[in-house]
């Protein structure tokens, strides 16, 4: 069974008494009681419950941690697109060209992700993505297939998100994905929304590589949830302001880094 399928399971016995054991949950899901314990707590860190002795509590009323419909936390788009930009541009060119002709990637939504597009017009791509900034940039490009999933419109990032334990992408598999972040340090890769968070989780599971897009600023906090660990990220790209410390730290758990110019 997948995890989002678990998570919708797990959603859905909450919303009887609020409460829900261990043993019933390893009763009723098709998974072990250590991948049940490690699902409860991705869960949590999402606020999307919350853990007590012997099982899981629903959140009480007004505790929903999905953020409006109209925002999310962190930077909107409009300002974060001029942060930066040398280097987000250097960023975005040099991880268009890891991209090889035809193959399907998914690129997630965000200001550097976004100047990849203007790099991508020959290499006749099948593109997933849930920003609609990417989408309109790429909807030029005859050779280059495009797909979206489904969810609510974030209006200020322009972006499409679904809940977490929803399935909301279509069935699709890339070669490659390529994702921001508001964070990196040695903990691992950063968003500052849970609704980020379980976003790029269920794109992990969509993709035989992982490519990471950070200027260097990104290397100076490490605040927000937690996506992954950086050693599920292949390949880093950044910019030459990397400190030789934060490039050690890369070099050590990544699987390589790339300095744009």
């Amino acid at each position: 069974m997948h995890a989002t399928e678990r998570e919708k399971l797990i959603l859905q016995a909450l919303s009887g008494n609020g409460f829900v054991s261990y043993r019933d949950l390893e009763a009723s899901l098709d998974a072990s009681p250590a991948t049940i314990r490690r699902d409860l707590g991705r869960m949590e860190d999402e606020g999307l419950i919350r853990r007590v002795h012997g099982g899981a509590m629903a959140l009480e009323d007004g505790a929903d941690a999905s953020p409006s419909p109209l925002s999310l936390q962190g930077t909107p788009f409009a300002k974060s697109i001029a942060l930066n930009l040398a280097a987000k541009r250097a960023i975005g060119k040099a991880a268009a060209q890891l991209c090889a002709p035809g193959e399907g990637v998914i690129i997630d939504g965000g200001s550097t992700t976004y100047q990849m597009c203007e790099h991508l017009a020959d290499r006749h791509l099948q593109v997933l993505s849930n920003s609609l900034h990417i989408i309109n940039a790429l909807l030029p490009q005859e050779g280059t297939t495009l797909l979206v999933p489904s969810g609510t419109i974030f209006r200020e990032q322009n972006i499409i998100l679904a809940p977490s334990g929803e399935h909301s992408m279509p069935n699709f598999h890339a070669a490659k994905l390529f994702i921001g972040a508001a964070a990196v340090s040695a903990r691992g890769v950063f968003q500052a929304d849970a609704v980020l968070v379980a976003s790029q989780r269920r794109l992990l599971e969509c993709a035989d590589e992982v490519v990471l897009l950070v200027d260097s600023s990104k290397f100076t906090t490490s605040s927000g949830a937690i996506v992954c660990g950086l050693d599920r990220i292949d390949v880093v790209v950044t910019d030459p302001g990397l400190t030789d410390e934060a490039r050690a730290m890369l070099e050590k758990h990544c699987g390589r880094v790339l300095v744009a110019v």
